[in-house]
């Protein structure tokens, strides 16, 4: 049970962190809009979930994706159409095209970037 319980617990974290994160990046005005946090929260936790779905199925064809450049563009455009396709199904958040999904995308990496690095400098 506590196990379970550690896992709602870090769902909800990650949602919060990631919600923050969408939040910021939609007030950039950088491909992206979201209603408010509550829609970047569900938006947040949508994309985790579209995200699994995506890499469980890659997963499953026997395609895993590395390290490297190439894997950083091919896990961009992967981030790029979870957007896409969370936007079409989420009313409160919008993605401004592929274009914007990319450059979303791309502002989103750099946000958590910068968060863990910051985080590690007090850790």
């Amino acid at each position: 049970m506590s196990a379970i319980l550690g896992l709602l617990i870090g769902i909800v974290i990650a949602g919060l962190i990631s919600g923050i994160v969408i939040w910021i990046v939609s007030k950039l005005g950088l491909g992206l809009e979201v209603a408010g946090f509550g829609s970047a929260f569900i938006a947040a936790i949508v994309i985790a979930i579209i995200t699994g779905i995506v890499v469980w199925l890659l997963g499953l064809l026997g395609i895993t994706i590395g390290g490297g450049l190439l894997g950083a563009i091919v896990s961009l455009i992967i981030s790029a159409i979870v957007l896409l396709a969370a936007g079409s199904i989420l009313p409160g958040l919008k993605v401004n095209g592929f274009g914007g999904a990319i450059l979303a995308s791309i502002a989103i990496a750099v946000v958590f970037w910068l968060v863990s690095w910051v985080v590690s400098l007090f850790a």
